[in-house]
């Protein structure tokens, strides 16, 4: 009888282990999988700027938490930024900004929401602080001083 009880809690622990194991790989997964959308995000938006001239259609320089106008608005951009976002758990941190000449996109990461996965148009993808979108992402969204991903 007792040794029934030893291999069942050996068992226990085992088992214990193993879910802490897969609960650590699909936090990962869903990092990758914010990655990657915001990856396939950056193509589209060079397809928008390269219809439209343009970033952001009104000339007025943004940044949002809603992630909805001009560039944004693309259907493609859209769901791309709605994937990460459903990936990162739908944090409320995600993080847009807008101009004529540059964008910038960033969505916080599941494993550790202090942290941000953001990409821009100078090709830049990198992790960064979330700490508010002023510093997530930095610039003015003018010509000479455009968004970018922040430090």
């Amino acid at each position: 009888m007792i040794e029934l009880l030893v291999v069942i809690a050996i068992i226990g622990i085992l088992s214990s282990v193993v879910l802490a194991s897969l609960n650590s790989a699909r936090t990962k997964g869903a990092d990758a999988a914010i990655k990657a959308n915001l990856s396939g995000l950056r193509g589209q938006a060079e397809i928008y700027y390269d219809k439209d001239q343009t970033y952001n259609k009104s000339g007025t320089p943004f940044k949002s938490v809603t992630c909805t106008a001009d560039v944004y608005g693309d259907t493609t951009v859209a769901a791309a930024i709605g994937k990460a976002k459903s990936n990162s758990g739908d944090a409320p941190k995600t993080a847009c900004a807008a101009s004529e000449v540059s964008y910038a996109v960033a969505v916080p990461l599941k494993s550790n929401p202090a942290k941000a996965w953001c990409v821009d148009n100078s090709s830049t993808a990198k992790e960064v602080a979330t700490v508010d979108i002023a510093t997530v992402i930095l610039g003015t969204g003018t010509s000479l001083d455009p968004y970018k991903c922040g430090v």
